[in-house]
């Protein structure tokens, strides 16, 4: 499993992008910088989309994808609370076309809105796909991807603390997280749905707990303002826990 990052943060700057990954070139996670990361012919080759919950930055460039490949047929998968948003907020004929339809201008459907139903496994291009209910303010999920030869990731989509539930359901070998604040704001990060470096290493211990192991980790969705500080404490709570954790940046491949 090749794992390409477009973009690993919470804002977007010259520097940095809003969160979005993509696997073996054909399967993206989030679609925060999905079109301003991607050649037209990548672009082409992506057939499926998968998105955690309906907030702006993470469903951005599904209607530039669209917009982009009018000729394509993309499935977009995600929990109807998630679809019900980028319908009506993106797909609704004021912002863009709705490509969900075929009432648009091209007479035909780009996108196909798949709803995902919370624990229940589907087989997406390839790619077994278990949406697991996480903590955030509006609905959401994160995904464990497996591979056609067995390897799997989780990814935790913007989520808070509380996570032994979603520990139980899961076997990754690989992690990917979110980490969006720095421990000076841990109130806020909790009330916001979003981890910091020490309610991260909470959520590990608790996984390691739960499962007796603990797979490398590698975060994302950082605030660009505080990464400093950010990667500060959580290479702290790696060296004191001898937590396996990583930050991905703009480009980065991660070979599963």
């Amino acid at each position: 499993m090749r794992i390409r990052f477009l973009g690993t943060h919470t804002a977007e700057s010259k520097d940095t992008r809003l969160v979005c990954f993509v696997i073996d070139d054909v399967l993206a996670v989030e679609a925060g910088s999905l079109t301003s990361e991607l050649t037209l012919s990548e672009q082409k080759r992506i057939s499926a989309i998968l998105l955690s919950h309906g907030h702006y930055d993470h469903i951005r460039a599904v209607p530039s994808l669209a917009f982009n490949n009018t000729d394509e047929d993309i499935k977009i998968l995600a929990i109807p609370d998630t679809l019900n948003v980028l319908s009506s907020s993106l797909l609704n004929d004021v912002v863009y076309p709705n490509f969900a339809a075929s009432t648009s201008y091209l007479g035909k459907r780009v996108l196909e809105l798949c709803p995902l139903e919370p624990l229940r496994r589907i087989d997406v291009e390839g790619y077994s796909i278990l949406p697991v209910p996480v903590r955030h303010p509006v609905p959401a999920v994160g995904f464990e991807i497996v591979s056609k030869d067995g390897r799997r990731v989780f990814y935790t989509g913007d989520t808070g603390p509380g996570l032994s539930e979603v520990w139980q359901k899961i076997h990754p070998d690989h992690l990917i997280a979110e980490m969006t604040f720095p421990n000076f704001m841990s109130h806020m990060a909790k009330d916001a749905g979003h981890l910091c470096p020490q309610t991260l290493a909470g959520e590990l211990a608790e996984f390691k707990r739960i499962r007796g192991y603990l797979p490398d980790c590698t975060l994302v969705h950082v605030t660009p303002q505080f990464e400093e500080e950010i990667r500060e404490e959580v290479e702290r709570v790696a060296k004191e826990h001898k937590f396996p954790i990583a930050f991905a940046s703009e480009g980065d491949v991660l070979v599963i």
